[in-house]
């Protein structure tokens, strides 16, 4: 089996080789390395480009950063964190509604056991309904989101947001489905069968026990965020990349690389965040 997916890949490779217009003699052409020279040499901050000039290389950062630095990091921050709050919120519900074993008629308790009914059959297409939903949501990238709501709504902070949020719904949606259906059965069946409501076994068992794997998935998502708001400032959003794209239509390269280098050391100050909430978590759990 392995063998024949060796050589399906390297069928797709000739295929794409052969009926694609990629020129790998392009990428050396003489125009493109004045392109690449022209880059190079204006990517170098004033400072370093003029050597007898008055600015300092402190100075030069000093002024960026208070021309774009700051604002756009908060801002890429700030859109980062609504955005993951209100994914949170939204997706442990659709994971309650989506998970089949507190969705059946009688929750945690085998079919064989609990029976079928008219009931039975609501809760579980309403689980199904949600599951589909998560899909849905999910399915449909953060970028065309965020392209539809700047139609609606025009640009500002809130298309970022709204599209973050909607997309990682439908993932930490579909992930808290999955935590609650794989917890372990027996104290949630003992208070089914003890009489407790859906409600109370959702609140005083599934919650809690399902809370710290739930939380471990919300804050992977939310280093996720904090790149793809950088991302989508590219739209018009006032982001990061906002400002990564103006410096790029002003052919200021210095800028755009410094940018860039701010956005990475965000998404890595996230990272190291996000990891140390999952390390933290994993020994609670």
């Amino acid at each position: 089996m392995l063998q024949i997916s060796g050589w399906l890949a390297l069928g797709l490779i000739a295929l794409a080789w052969m009926f694609s217009d990629v020129d790998f003699r392009d990428l050396f052409s003489a125009r493109r390395m004045d392109n690449l020279s022209r880059f190079a040499e204006r990517a170098l901050p004033d400072p370093l480009r003029q050597a007898g000039g008055d600015a300092t290389l402190m100075g030069w950062v000093t002024d960026q950063m208070n021309l774009y630095g700051w604002r756009g990091m908060a801002t890429t921050l700030g859109i980062s964190v609504l955005a993951i709050v209100l994914a949170g919120g939204i997706g442990s519900l659709l994971g309650a509604f989506g998970a089949r074993n507190l969705m059946s008629a009688h929750p945690f308790v085998p079919h064989a056991t609990a029976g079928h009914g008219a009931c039975s059959h609501a809760l579980d297409r309403v689980a199904q309904a949600v599951r589909i939903l998560c899909i849905l949501l999910r399915a449909i990238p953060e970028y065309i989101w965020a392209y539809l709501f700047l139609a609606m709504l025009g640009a500002s902070a809130w298309p970022a947001i709204l599209a973050l949020a909607i997309h990682n719904s439908g993932i930490l949606g579909r992930l808290g489905g999955e935590t609650i259906e794989n917890l372990p059965a027996e104290p949630l069946r003992a208070m089914s069968m003890a009489g407790a409501t859906r409600k109370e076994i959702a609140v005083a068992g599934v919650f809690p026990m399902a809370l710290g794997r739930y939380l471990l998935y919300f804050f992977y998502r939310f280093e996720t965020c904090v790149r793809e708001a950088t991302v989508l400032g590219m739209l018009g959003i006032v982001s990061l990349g906002y400002f990564i794209s103006e410096s790029r239509a002003h052919d200021q390269y210095d800028e755009l690389i410094f940018l860039v280098f701010l956005g990475g050391l965000l998404v890595l100050f996230a990272d190291i965040l996000s990891d140390l909430a999952r390390r933290w978590l994993r020994r609670s759990v």
